[in-house]
């Protein structure tokens, strides 16, 4: 077996593009509950976990840092945003324009990380031809 890293930089893209998608499922979640009495809203971390993971050495190389990293152990988790604050009487802490902004920003990040993966692909593609 050929040991290579050439997949680093995809496996990283890959569990940031699988955290967007969760991120987008909370999001639609908290539109649809926006008007639920005591609902609260749901959000996604995983920029924090990658930032833990790649470090904040600067002078190590990026490539180093992402060779370094353990997807097994990088994952989004799913938590409940501001549970003791409240928009409302009802103690639903949803802001529904504030979703929607969020959610044109979730996909925008989500369609760059597939395009991102899209081109390591073909970099790869380019170095076999």
């Amino acid at each position: 077996m050929i040991n290579t890293n050439a997949f680093d930089y995809i496996n990283v893209l890959d569990k940031a593009a699988d955290a967007s998608w969760l991120r987008n499922e909370a999001i639609a979640n908290n539109i649809a509950n926006a008007t639920t009495p005591g609902y609260k809203r749901q959000d996604v971390a995983f920029e924090s976990e990658l930032q833990r993971a790649l470090g904040r050495n600067k002078y190590i190389p990026m490539d180093t840092k992402v060779a370094k990293i353990r997807t097994s152990q990088l994952a989004a988790r799913p938590f409940t945003d501001n549970e003791s604050f409240s928009y409302r009487l009802d103690g639903n802490n949803v802001d529904i324009e504030n979703e929607n902004v969020m959610l044109a920003e979730n996909q925008l990040k989500y369609q760059g990380l597939l395009t991102s993966i899209n081109q390591e692909f073909a970099n790869l593609q380019s170095v076999m031809k």
